[in-house]
């Protein structure tokens, strides 16, 4: 099935991105006398306070960073400039302005800004924040692979199979940049036609099987299985199955010879058995990974069987040349074969109600319609429309109409396209019925479920959530179906998923680090491997006969002694770890709601026995991560102190402050920096200004920082990123850097000192909990909503902010802040943002013009 440019589904699609933008509010009178208002209350309240704290640099004359207080054209130029009040809002509550040792403004003047910033410039009415607008959103891989699972009962690869999804506002879920293109659309149309051939069941029943892998084979001492068997060496492996009806069964053996590519002449016999009877018997030579099938039938009556495997070499091991091993794929045990006592198919009850469609045309078609309604309702998220069903219904029974055809065959190719349709692969969201001309109406049930699933499990409603929306209860019992979605397993995806992305622990799998160098450096021993590095290439060049080492070929054999495998290494059992521990700690504060400052400091983290010794932490065994109390004199505890963090932050051959110091501004605290300027050179250019010894990187960096062009964002992030200095690339603790003692002492542009990441993480607390709580927040909100933060949104985050700190951080208190929240219950609704309503009737306008 195919889909070309002039087509049904390429005109829906492109309606559905050209639709959203059209409608523009109108201009209002009540809008011009609000602006007038706000510039008002700016000349006889606000102004004052800006001429006492900020005219000194942008005001009379003054105008750093193009910023000028006094230089507003008109009432409606002072109004309108909301990126600049948003940037005023942000830089007052960060303490960056005013600068360290200017008079800054009294907690009552801060006040008075605050309020006339979101309630006149932006225009928010506290009791009903603007909402925001509504970007259709289309299923981003991970969510189309999980509605996929839920909705088909198949696991469909959609990271393999899907390009890469943009990513915006540092999430890959955001409406705005999940964009498709002409590839995207083409494999969508191919992906339904897979799906739907691999899911959809076309005979109700089959012969019961199970399958026995090659590992549940195994030898008398336990030592070997069915994994790998040698042509050389005899042996058996045999797996008990236990019958409980008494019949005809099919035993499927199926293995696979595996050699190298190079031939090897090993040859061996290999006996298939079942209960000291011998099934089948052939002997396997050379072959490059192929695989062959032995078949034999059994009558068994109730009771276990041992089924057996048993290897007989032929060849003497001195011909050995290569590795050829045999292994055991699998064995299936088909049967009872008796079709009365065949089951029903997998998938068959998930599409279809009955095993067998009725014969009469009629009741055919209605039951069509039934499976179908009941199929694409769950798809689209959504009641069906009645023109919708009747062209599906069409589509099924156009197909097993034809001569040879089935009824689920045709059902089938319903369902390809119900999987292309727009419905599916973008959340359409509708009003509360009867709200229409309200500015910010709330989205019906259908779209709240949605809305709660796609945030706390990736996937689609599960059958209780529609339910409820069916019934219009979904608002009413909303925290009940919170609590039942975060103790499900799928709410994993929110744990895996944000956190993967807020803090980047997805990334610490590929991250690449130089285990060798980052210890050298450490111990002081760097120059002294480099100068190794340069004899070693110079050795590879002269036994590879080139005069230019550079040119040497690092993969001929050579003597490579002083390259052994560093005494630390970076694996992938290690990396997982990390992850682990990330994604753990943070389910943990929220399932167990407890306090979000834990994410600052802690006396716990979730450790295995690889990492907790990484760590220097002791008396941790086993493989299995779990709860570990941390000792008392230790620096870790909190995110920021874990192996993800660190290594992620870091170079591939040392720390990275900047980094470190960077991820806390944008992470932690929500106050990043502006870009670097162009052209800035690598801080291993100003080492070159130590001629007679190795900086520490503090050293460079203070040397980086005198730079007037520099300053203003290195003094913000380097005290956060050199607290951090006692944590290597690999994120394990050290005490010197080159030889010399670290020192991660500090202070905060806000004017707090600390001597080492304890007291930073305290201050961090306590001084700055409510910028983490708002950072936090305004993470969240973001993965939540699907779309970046704009100024109107300033009230919602301030609203979350304060339940969040009036209930001591509990992570519910977040959770349902966000919930409960105008942007998550609500849509802006442009048909009511006009002066007059139908008929003319007045209607409520916001206090300032709207963006599409």
């Amino acid at each position: 099935m195919r889909w070309h440019r002039g087509s049904a589904f390429h005109r829906v699609h492109a309606w559905l991105w050209m639709a959203g933008p059209l409608w523009l509010p109108a201009f209002s009178p009540q809008l011009a006398g609000a602006e007038n208002g706000a510039a008002a209350h700016f000349r006889k309240e606000i102004q004052p306070i800006l001429v006492e704290y900020c005219y000194d640099c942008h005001g009379d004359g003054m105008n750093k960073g193009k910023v000028a207080f006094d230089e507003f054209k008109s009432d409606t130029d002072l109004v309108d400039k909301r990126d600049l009040w948003l940037a005023v809002l942000k830089n007052l509550r960060a303490g960056i302005m005013p600068p360290e040792k200017k008079p800054r403004p009294a907690p009552d003047e801060m006040r008075r800004l605050e309020t006339w910033i979101k309630h006149e410039a932006f225009g928010i009415d506290p009791a009903d924040p603007d909402p925001g607008r509504v970007t259709i959103r289309r299923l981003n891989r991970t969510e189309y692979r999980n509605t996929i699972r839920d909705l088909m009962g198949f696991d469909f690869k959609a990271d393999e199979e899907f390009p890469p999804d943009d990513t915006g506002y540092g999430f890959d879920n955001i409406g705005d940049v999940l964009s498709i293109s002409p590839l995207l659309l083409e494999k969508y149309m191919q992906a339904a036609e897979t799906i739907a051939a691999a899911a959809v069941p076309t005979v109700a029943r089959v012969i019961p099987e199970k399958s026995v892998p090659g590992n549940g084979f195994r030898s008398p001492d336990g030592e070997t299985n069915g994994e790998r068997l040698t042509f050389y060496q005899e042996a058996k492996v045999s797996h008990t199955h236990q019958v409980e009806q008494a019949g005809d069964y099919r035993l499927v053996l199926e293995l696979e010879v595996a050699g190298q590519f190079d031939f090897d002449p090993g040859r061996c016999t290999v006996v298939f058995s079942a209960d000291d009877h011998e099934l089948a018997r052939k002997e396997f030579g050379w072959q490059n990974n192929k695989r062959f099938r032995l078949e034999s039938d059994e009558h068994w009556q109730p009771g276990e069987h041992r089924m057996a495997v048993e290897l007989q070499p032929l060849t003497p091991v001195e011909k050995k040349i290569n590795s050829l091993d045999l292994r055991v794929v699998s064995v299936k045990v088909q049967g009872p074969l008796d079709r009365k006592l065949w089951v029903r198919t997998k998938n068959h009850e998930r599409f279809f109600p009955r095993e067998e469609p009725p014969e009469a045309n009629a009741d055919l078609l209605s039951y069509t319609r039934e499976v179908l309604g009941n199929f694409a309702k769950k798809a689209f998220r959504r009641p069906l429309d009645k023109r919708t069903l009747d062209r599906l219904t069409a589509i099924a029974r156009d197909y097993y109409s034809r001569p040879g055809k089935k009824f689920e065959e045709g059902v089938a190719q319903a369902i390809v396209a119900v999987l292309a349709s727009p419905r599916f692969l973008f959340r359409v969201e509708e009003s509360e019925p009867g709200r229409r001309f309200q500015a910010y109406p709330f989205v019906d049930e259908y779209a709240l479920a949605s809305r709660l699933s796609y945030f706390l499990w990736s996937t689609m409603p599960d059958d209780e959530l529609l339910g409820l929306a069916e019934r219009g209860e979904l608002r009413k019992n909303l925290r009940a179906q919170v609590r039942r979605m975060l103790a499900d397993p799928r709410s994993q995806e929110l744990i895996g998923n944000f956190t993967g992305q807020w803090l980047q622990a997805r990334d610490v799998d590929g991250i690449d680090i130089n285990a060798r160098v980052v210890l050298a450096r450490d111990s002081g021993e760097e120059k002294e491997l480099k100068r190794e590095a340069e004899e070693f290439r110079a050795r590879l060049a002269n036994k590879q006969g080139t005069n230019n080492p550079a040119q040497a070929n690092p993969e001929k054999p050579v003597n490579r002694r002083k390259f052994s495998r560093p005494a630390v290494e970076l694996d992938g059992p290690l990396r997982r770890a990390m992850r682990q521990e990330t994604e753990m700690f943070f389910g943990h504060v929220m399932r167990d709601d407890r306090s979000a400052l834990e994410f600052l400091d802690s006396d716990y983290t979730f450790l295995n026995e690889r990492l907790a010794k990484h760590y220097g932490i002791p008396d941790v065994t086993g493989t299995d991560m779990r709860r570990v109390t941390l000792p008392a004199d230790t620096q870790r505890g909190g995110l920021l102190t874990q192996g993800s963090v660190l290594v992620v932050t870091s170079n591939p051959t040392r720390t990275s402050p900047v980094k470190r110091g960077l991820f806390i501004l944008e992470n932690i605290l929500g106050a990043p920096t502006a870009p670097p300027p162009p052209d800035v050179p690598l801080l291993e250019e100003a080492e070159k200004q130590f001629k007679d010894r190795e900086p520490t990187l503090r050293e460079v960096l203070e040397l980086h920082r005198g730079k007037p062009l520099c300053s203003s964002c290195h003094s913000r992030m380097d005290p956060l990123g050199l607290a951090l200095e006692n944590f290597n690339a690999l994120g394990m603790w050290r005490d010197k850097e080159r030889g010399q003692t670290i020192d991660a002492a500090g202070k905060l542009i806000t004017g707090e000192s600390f001597h080492d990441i304890r007291e930073l993480k305290r201050t961090l607390t306590v001084e700055h909990r409510l910028d983490f709580y708002r950072c936090l927040t305004e993470k969240l909100l973001t993965y939540a909503l699907g779309r970046g933060l704009e100024y109107y949104d300033v009230e919602t985050v301030d609203q979350i902010v304060v339940r969040l700190d009036g209930d001591n951080g509990r992570f519910s208190a977040l959770l349902m802040g966000i919930i409960e929240s105008n942007p998550f219950q609500k849509r802006r609704d442009f048909s009511a943002v006009t002066n007059t309503g139908p008929a003319g009737s007045p209607q409520k306008a916001p206090q300032a013009r709207l963006k599409p």
